[in-house]
């Protein structure tokens, strides 16, 4: 994501208080949305929540566009192949802001961001749609980066709590109405009205954020991009096409659909590794199982969310708009659990994180349950819900304990490799879901539904078997 040495590089025009002089010369603490930062707050909030409306939105609409494209087989892809590549983009944009401005990554991220949402949008085929995804993931993971970078240069360390709590309750809209709207949309006017109308807003929410970006200046050291870097791109590429590969495998027949995915995925864990603090795939104490936690719970909630609505669809004959009641529910207790997790820190980060690792494998039994039983739709629901509120749980939190651990040498990597790991875990998550779906029968049996749910449930398990070496020593609390 960024480099290690990032902090020691801001510039001069960096806000040193979070405080404004008011008329008759008495000064008050300046919050997100005073004077200062009104403008450039607001416009962040709109990427994030565009963002976070085209996420829910896909998921929502993916077997409404697979049944009009034809593109049942490359299902699956569509979302792993997007996370796989964001991977890359997340490096390529940390090493940019560190070297030039990050106002800028900010503005071709987005750019090719909507060039990406445009091409969805026109596609004339399954082929053409995941091109398009490709392009919307390789942009989304530097414009992920750019903003982290945009707000460490633009507010004062004072309001960065208050600003990503902001990014947290930009989802909260769009989990609410989003899998609703974008399945009312899908079924009335048409599904690439969804993408065209985020195009329009996205450029809406530019004009309202560059000037506001004025004050936003490069390195004053700019050294060139060395051989470390080079490095760090290179083994992002071939962790990204790793993934892709296992995706793209899910379509084989024969030895290849079963030998492929298991060499790719020793190439991902290989090329990994350097990305990675020490330990974190042996699950060391402290930070790296921090980072292995993260990863594993966020690829199964990632990747079973996937076949939450095809699910209902396929086999309940819900209509797109009530499939996305089961989204929603699931984003609005990750949004509560993550609110409430705020208010009791008096609770241990273990068992936090046990607590959330429960309630996420609590979600994922329930689906295979309604999987094999064809229970009522109602179960599928709640147990998204559950889901949900197991995530938000514990995810705000090992954020927090990965910056605990940190140092001011090591920030950057750190948060890098937080952020590329559970974009990588949920890439192969995906990856190997649509390789168990498709051995499985795909959507003509319920069995392949129950194995990709179960799949999701063995990684949750060894979340949770993961979840005490979270704490550097066992006798000590880890640092918040």
């Amino acid at each position: 994501m960024t480099s290690p040495h990032r902090e020691n590089a801001l510039p001069d025009a960096v806000p040193t208080a979070a405080s404004e002089r008011l008329p008759g010369g008495s000064v008050r603490e300046a919050g997100v949305l005073s004077s200062r930062y009104r403008w450039v707050s607001v416009g962040l909030f709109l990427l994030v929540m565009l963002d976070a409306f085209v996420a829910l939105g896909v998921t929502t609409i993916m077997p409404t566009v697979s049944r009009e494209l034809d593109g049942a087989g490359l299902y699956a892809f569509a979302f792993a192949g997007p996370v796989a590549v964001s991977v890359v983009g997340m490096v390529a944009a940390g090493m940019w802001c560190d070297r030039w401005n990050p106002r800028s990554a900010l503005v071709i991220s987005v750019a090719i961001f909507t060039a990406g949402l445009t091409v969805i949008a026109l596609a004339p085929n399954m082929v053409a749609f995941v091109g398009g995804r490709l392009i919307h993931g390789l942009s989304g993971g530097a414009v992920t980066v750019a903003l982290y970078v945009v707000v460490a240069r633009i507010y004062p360390q004072t309001l960065h709590a208050k600003v990503f709590a902001a990014f947290a309750t930009a989802w909260v809209i769009p989990s609410l109405i989003g899998p609703v709207a974008a399945g009312v949309l899908a079924e009335t006017i048409g599904w690439r009205w969804i993408f065209l109308g985020v195009v329009t807003l996205v450029i809406l929410a530019m004009l309202i954020v560059v000037p506001a970006m004025r004050a936003v200046r490069g390195t004053a050291n700019r050294s060139p991009i060395g051989r470390a870097e080079v490095v760090r791109i290179g083994l992002a590429v071939v962790v990204a096409a790793a993934a892709l590969v296992i995706a793209v495998a899910a379509e084989m027949r024969g030895p290849i659909q079963s030998i492929g995915p298991i060499v790719a995925a020793a190439i991902v864990l290989i090329a990994l590794r350097p990305l990675m603090p020490a330990g974190t795939l042996r699950a060391r104490r402290g930070l790296p199982s921090v980072v292995l936690l993260r990863a594993l719970l966020t690829a199964t909630f990632l990747a079973a969310e996937v076949y939450v609505p095809l699910l209902l669809i396929t086999h309940y004959g819900a209509s797109a708009a009530l499939a996305g009641l089961a989204l929603t529910a699931g984003g609005l207790s990750w949004s509560a659990a993550s609110w409430m997790q705020g208010r009791f820190p008096q609770i241990g980060h273990v068992l936090a994180a046990r607590i959330g690792a429960t309630g996420l494998t609590v979600g994922v039994g329930s689906l295979v349950i309604a999987s094999l039983m064809s229970a009522t739709p109602v179960v599928v629901v709640i147990g998204w819900t559950f889901a949900g509120a197991g995530i938000g749980l514990i995810y705000p939190r090992l954020g927090a304990l990965a910056l605990g651990y940190s140092t001011a040498d090591n920030q950057g990597f750190n948060s890098s490799a937080l952020t590329i790991g559970e974009a990588t875990a949920s890439a192969l998550a995906l990856a190997s879901m649509a390789v168990v779906f498709s051995a499985f029968g795909g959507t003509d049996t319920s069995t392949s539904f129950a194995a990709v749910f179960a799949l999701a449930g063995a990684l949750c398990a060894l979340g949770w078997l993961c979840s005490p070496r979270i704490a550097a020593r066992p006798e000590l609390t880890p640092p918040l």
